[in-house]
């Protein structure tokens, strides 16, 4: 299982009038969750672009457990769910002092970049897969 772990601070911005973490936020907390991860492993998203690949949603989902307020440093894992074929699912948890507050995951396609038509994951992506969750296992 491969996982990694990202930090956020809540901007004021990301709150509604209720003074809480806005629910379209979330995703977008997702979404740095899930570049970070890709960045970590040495694979940042721009290099699957230059590869002719890009990864566009097509499923979402998000369980809001409790709420996050300005300024929480939150923790958001991202982690990869094997096995990848030409989808990829990536599921997230928010934490905020040790507390659950957001559980998720998004669903993205292998795409070409020009045209969207469906393809396989690149070998080379397929390949640090495997070479990362082998060290996490050892």
């Amino acid at each position: 299982m491969i996982r990694r772990d990202t930090t956020i601070r809540v901007r004021y911005r990301d709150t509604d009038q209720m003074g809480v973490v806005y629910h379209g936020v979330y995703l977008e907390f997702f979404e740095t969750g899930r570049t970070e991860l890709l960045r970590q492993l040495g694979f940042p998203y721009a290099s699957l672009e230059e590869s002719g690949v890009m990864l566009p949603l097509i499923d979402a989902y998000i369980k809001m457990l409790r709420p996050a307020r300005y300024d929480n440093l939150l923790t958001v894992t991202a982690t990869v769910v094997r096995p990848i074929t030409a989808r990829m699912r990536i599921d997230y948890e928010i934490h905020y002092a040790g507390a659950l507050l957001v559980s998720g995951y998004t669903v993205h396609a292998f795409t070409t970049v020009d045209g969207m038509r469906p393809v396989r994951p690149p070998k080379s992506f397929l390949e640090m897969l495997d070479r990362e969750e082998g060290n996490e296992t050892a």
